[in-house]
């Protein structure tokens, strides 16, 4: 057991160790990050500039749901793992991972997770540079039963994010080019994972059917969960038992892909 966690310690280490070079990289990026959310505090200004609220929310609670998602993307999103693995698939070094005992699954979520953290952390460069303007802006609620629903939700919409990343890497097993995948499931993700706008403002009947949907958990679930745009324990918790379902349903999926791409690359290879 020790020596299996030991394995993908070392992958995380080094997947650590490959992003920490690209810092900078990650740093541009959020600093990048702050133009998008100039644009939402500009547009969002705009349609609450009669007063009021919208969808039961007044604008600074809107603020505060936007700038969470973009600290909550830095920290669980999939950037180009998907790519990742299709260029190591292209090229061959898949075959390392055939002849090693190694879970190309978990080497990758343990790189993965190592990115992350490095992305994460330096997120806060250019909000801190920010906050002076920001802080009038955020309101967070203070229901301290938030924190024990939101950490297993951001967790689950880790893996659901990176099985997606994984599920389309697959992909390469069967097509050259996984780009256009790729693009329209980014398309999908921004509408239905309320990076657009918050889900909650959906018809009632269509906001219903997106909570059983992947896109839901992807983002929205655990942003609504920290900013307050879900109140119900009880429906949290019911969203908690459908997202960790479809990381079941998507963990079996990657891996029916894994086996079924490894029978065509042993076919082609032979």
């Amino acid at each position: 057991m020790l020596a299996t966690l030991n394995k993908y310690r070392h992958a995380f280490l080094i997947g650590l160790q490959s992003n920490l070079v690209y810092r900078w990289n990650f740093a541009v990026r959020g600093f990048f990050s702050l133009f998008h959310l100039a644009v939402v505090f500009i547009l969002w200004g705009a349609a609450f500039a009669g007063g009021g609220d919208i969808g039961g929310f007044d604008l600074r609670q809107t603020l505060t749901y936007f700038v969470t998602l973009l600290v909550l993307q830095f920290f669980i999103s999939a950037f180009n793992e998907d790519y990742q693995i299709s260029e190591e698939i292209r090229n061959g070094l898949i075959n390392q991972f055939l002849l090693k005992p190694i879970n190309y699954f978990l080497y990758r979520f343990s790189i993965f997770v190592a990115a992350r953290l490095v992305s994460g952390a330096l997120v806060f460069i250019p909000l801190l540079v920010a906050m002076p303007i920001l802080k009038d802006y955020l309101t967070f609620p203070t229901e301290w039963w938030r924190f024990g629903l939101a950490v297993p939700a951001l967790l689950l919409s880790a893996l659901i994010q990176f099985s997606i990343a994984y599920c389309f890497g697959m992909l390469t097993f069967w097509f050259l080019e996984i780009q256009g995948f790729v693009i329209l499931s980014m398309a999908i993700e921004s509408v239905l994972g309320g990076q657009i706008f918050p889900l909650d403002l959906l018809p009632a009947e269509i906001f219903r059917i997106s909570q059983y949907l992947p896109f839901y958990y992807q983002m929205y679930f655990p942003g609504a969960i920290i900013t307050g745009r879900l109140n119900d324990p009880v429906a949290i918790s019911q969203g908690l038992l459908i997202e960790l379902g479809w990381v079941v349903a998507l963990l079996a999926l990657g891996q029916w892909l894994w086996v079924r791409g490894l029978r065509r690359h042993t076919a082609v290879g032979g």
